[in-house]
């Protein structure tokens, strides 16, 4: 039985190093067209980046394909900080999407 506990501990070390959990926020025209405001969730271990992050999200559904139908307009804060394509994420804990600030 020691064996079966030792092999899911491994498992549940394996699924952590796997992908990274962390807050999504969304603004403006990018919540609405999701359908949500923020949600928390489990990044593939390959998505390391804003860029990556971007290119990603799309293929959840279609609402997100319809938020991020122009992922070059789109502005990402990592942990309330402006952030660019290249920013690693991987110790972010929150990210948050919104569309261009216009103003007046």
């Amino acid at each position: 039985m020691h064996g079966g506990a030792n092999c899911a501990s491994m498992r549940k070390i394996e699924h952590q190093q796997a992908g990274l959990k962390m807050k999504l926020v969304y603004f403006s025209w990018v919540k609405e067209r999701i359908g949500m405001a923020e949600e928390t969730i489990e990044l593939p271990g390959d998505v390391k980046t804003v860029a990556d992050l971007l290119a990603w999200i799309p293929a959840r559904g279609e609402n997100f394909a319809n938020a991020l139908a122009e992922p070059s307009i789109i502005r990402v804060a990592v942990d309330q900080e402006y952030a660019t394509p290249d920013t690693d994420i991987t110790k972010a804990s929150e990210i948050a999407l919104f569309p261009p600030v216009t103003g007046g």
